[in-house]
């Protein structure tokens, strides 16, 4: 049996980010599994060289990989000659939007040490829609009247999706479980929609318990016992917020791997690391790869290489030492002699 060929798009992007993706790379192929790779040049850098973001033929032809890896986007701190939200959203939303990537798959297991030790739960948020579709606009701009409004565009058919993906994962938990965040006793035609979508959805699954939390309580929880958790289902300003909180409690977003997932596969899926560009770091070996990693775990389940990724969320699972010491290259090298 011929084995298969995956195509991937690598985006590099800024700081740091092209060495911790090269990192995962270089360790799902010791993994076994067979790609070919194109790079594209997007991001910040590529912004302050020539004002280019992303267009649509690009995107077009991101579409065609059977999955993408991103590094990270941004410039360096305390540089502001790129205007607030140009690469937000013209280059990340616009990714989440024109590839239909409508979940966002966030797992999360405590590391040794921090506040979640030993806990090992997931945020299912809804990535295409809420106040990040943009609508909304602004009068009188800059006067004393100034008024601006910032919809929460949430639709019957954009909630159900995604509260049945976290429904899927919730029924191969250890715990089978899904627990909605919102804020349904102020927000409440965004939340009774999500709420009734949840009651409809649970019918078709039986075996998985229902819970359901205020955002603001989700985040007391969180801190003092997310073992409470299983699969969070929430929508995309509330899993943005609540996505970050886990990866500090659960050891640090230097940790964290996400998902930005199209389940139809009508476009390409896009997998990267939760922490930024760190541009203070580049070219001196300190990186940690270990997030890098594990979205590329993400990547490979979601290609089906399913042996692979297992092995490797293993190496990840077990790796020891001092990641601060043994640095991008050190940490590379002991999954690699893992795998």
């Amino acid at each position: 049996m011929t084995q298969r060929v995956h195509s991937i798009g690598v985006i590099g992007g800024d700081g740091i980010g092209p060495e911790v993706t090269e990192a995962a790379l270089e360790v799902v192929r010791a993994a076994g599994v067979v790609m070919t790779t194109e790079h594209f040049d997007l991001g910040a850098a590529r912004y302050l060289r020539d004002g280019f973001v992303l267009d649509e033929a690009t995107l077009e032809q991101l579409r065609g990989f059977d999955a993408l890896m991103l590094g990270a986007i941004g410039p360096a701190i305390g540089d502001t000659r790129i205007p607030g939200g140009t690469l937000e959203r013209g280059l990340l939303l616009r990714l989440r939007f024109g590839l239909d990537l409508f979940i966002n798959y966030r797992p999360f297991r405590g590391v040794a040490g921090s506040l979640a030790q030993g806990c090992d739960f997931a945020i299912v948020r809804e990535n295409t829609e809420g106040p990040y579709a943009g609508e909304g606009g602004v009068l009188r701009r800059g006067t004393p009247y100034e008024v601006a409004t910032q919809g929460s565009v949430n639709t019957r058919f954009g909630v159900e999706r995604c509260v049945r993906y976290a429904f899927e994962r919730a029924r191969h938990c250890a715990r089978p479980k899904v627990t909605l965040v919102h804020k349904t006793n102020v927000l409440t035609f965004a939340g009774d929609l999500w709420s009734r979508v949840m009651t409809d959805v649970q019918g078709d699954y039986p075996d998985v318990a229902v819970d359901y939390h205020h955002v603001d309580a989700a985040c007391i929880y969180l801190v003092e016992d997310p073992r409470r958790y299983s699969v969070i289902v929430t929508d995309n300003l509330f899993g943005d917020i609540l996505s970050d909180l886990a990866g500090a409690v659960t050891g640090g977003i230097g940790f964290a791997a996400s998902g930005n997932i199209n389940p139809t596969k009508t476009g390409a899926s896009l997998f990267e690391p939760v922490h930024g560009a760190a541009h203070d770091i580049v070219g001196t070996n300190r990186a940690n790869p270990l997030a890098a990693v594990s979205s590329a775990v993400l990547m490979l389940e979601h290609l089906g290489e399913d042996e692979a990724a297992t092995r490797i969320a293993r190496a990840v699972r077990d790796f020891e030492g001092d990641a601060s010491i043994l640095g991008t290259s050190g940490i590379t090298n002991q999954l690699l002699e893992r795998l």
